[in-house]
């Protein structure tokens, strides 16, 4: 369901919009898009921080686990 709102943007904004829409038919379908593509890099933003926390609360055992392997390997 679509529900019209308004919103204020530059002058500046709305020409690189207008030249910018290619494929899309209007400036409404053109910002809903930008909109869905940004809230999708905040979302990967926000997993990315998760893993990255995770990796760093188990850093010292990941470490000393590599180290381990790396005992095994030979010259060739």
């Amino acid at each position: 369901m679509k529900v019209k709102t308004s919103i204020t943007l530059s002058e500046d904004l709305l020409k690189a919009i207008d030249e910018y829409k290619g494929e899309h038919k209007n400036r409404s379908e053109f910002i809903e898009d930008a909109v869905r593509a940004f809230i999708i890099q905040l979302i990967q933003r926000q997993q990315d921080a998760r893993d990255l926390e995770i990796i760093n609360q188990h850093a010292d055992s990941l470490n000393r686990e590599a180290a381990d392997v790396l005992a095994y390997q030979v010259d060739l």
